[in-house]
């Protein structure tokens, strides 16, 4: 087999087409525990055990911390494969990814040493929303706290949170320039307590439950500033910041979904009884099919022109720019859009065979979530467009925001 051309940007002891190969190889597994993982409110041992060995926390991460330091367009590929078998076991693999690469990028080297260093193989999850308090005590933080919607915790080892530091009066903390400061914490994921509270519409499987913590001590190197972290490794891909690396992950996992869609109704619409039968000979249903198919190929497309921008100016020795990461936004949601879209014309071209139990249901109500979710807000891609049409130019991205250079 031909290997493929590498530049030296990227890592050389792991190929991603392995990587793809395994997942085939897990995929039955996945899917046949898809509707157990529903009910279970996580994964099951058995999908979690099979996708462990991908180790897709470290698939960002340098080979220096024991990662594959791969591109970002294979680790697209590699979050659109898991998710095309299970959009649960998607989820969590890109959460584990997105995050762990976040920790790779901006913790200093005595942190990532103990979490990343020989014999260790931790997993992240957490939430990105300040909604906790660091105190400044003896040799780091006292960090308290309730946060939502941890993806993957009860398969984690490490929480990844996010904080406001406290002044001394139990306000925010602020820098010179009067904004405040947020910290994103990590600490043992035994050391908090996993509330649940995970009783939803779709995505039952990823145990996105609620977590506190409880005057739970953080080391001061196991913080980096949410807002302002300067990667400490890989510093051209690592400027995407945080905001950037977690587009790998929803945009990946809407990649699966859309694709999973059109095959299971098309696969639907070939056979030959019943309600699958008429829609196979309607000219309709095949029109609508052909326009749903170019539209997410489209997408598709989209998404990897833009990234693989990315991995030629990081290979170049540049940061990455301000309408660069627009287009991130961009292409992250398009591929949302198109994947609802294709969801809504798939159930209802379903019929009956669409509300019960399934595939195509439960794609459906997946895609319906991840929809929701904050990171393809409106106002992003508002904003977004603002910067490519020439309105904001002079602005930069910080979090969601696209704000006034200062």
């Amino acid at each position: 087999m031909n290997k493929p051309i590498k530049h030296g940007y990227w890592g050389t002891t792991v190929d991603h087409r392995d990587l793809l190969k395994q997942i085939a190889e897990i995929g039955p597994i996945l899917e046949a525990n898809a509707a157990a993982d529903e009910e279970n409110g996580e994964l099951t041992e058995a999908s979690f055990e099979a996708l462990k060995a991908l180790r897709m926390s470290h698939v960002l991460a340098t080979e220096a911390l024991g990662g594959a330091q791969l591109p970002p367009t294979q680790v697209l590929e590699l979050l659109e494969a898991i998710t095309w078998h299970s959009g649960s076991a998607g989820w969590v693999s890109m959460v584990h990814a997105c995050i762990g690469a976040m920790s790779a990028a901006f913790l200093p080297d005595s942190a990532v040493e103990k979490l990343f260093g020989p014999g260790t193989d931790n997993r992240f999850s957490g939430q990105g929303a300040p909604l906790g308090m660091l105190k400044k005590v003896e040799g780091g933080y006292r960090l308290n706290g309730k946060w939502s919607y941890g993806s993957g915790f009860s398969h984690a080892t490490y929480s990844h949170s996010a904080a406001f530091v406290d002044d001394g009066s139990g306000k925010p903390a602020k820098d010179d320039k009067g904004n405040v400061i947020i910290m994103c914490a990590h600490a043992p994921i035994p050391e908090h307590t996993q509330l649940g509270n995970w009783d939803v519409l779709g995505l039952g499987g990823t145990g996105s439950i609620d977590y506190s913590a409880e005057d739970v001590f953080i080391p001061e190197d196991f913080v980096f500033p949410i807002l302002t972290a300067p990667p400490q490794r890989l510093k051209e891909l690592f400027s995407l910041g945080v905001v950037g690396l977690a587009a790998i992950g929803h945009t990946g996992w809407a990649l699966g979904t859309g694709r999973r869609m059109l095959d299971e109704i098309a696969k639907f619409a070939r056979s030959k009884s019943g309600r699958a039968g008429l829609i196979g000979e309607s000219e309709k249903f095949w029109y609508d099919y052909g326009r749903a198919e170019a539209r997410y190929r489209a997408a598709r497309a989209f998404v990897f022109e833009t990234w693989r921008d990315i991995e030629a100016t990081v290979e170049a020795g540049n940061s990455v720019s301000t309408r660069q990461i627009s287009l991130v936004h961009l292409a992250k949601s398009e591929i949302h859009e198109t994947g609802v879209d294709i969801c809504n014309f798939a159930y209802r071209a379903g019929g009956g065979a669409s509300l019960r139990a399934g595939v195509i249901q439960r794609t459906f109500r997946e895609m319906m979530v991840a929809a929701n979710h904050f990171t393809i807000a409106p106002s992003i891609v508002t904003s977004a467009g603002r910067d490519i049409g020439g309105v904001w130019n002079n602005r930069v991205w910080q979090f969601y925001d696209l704000i006034e250079k200062k």
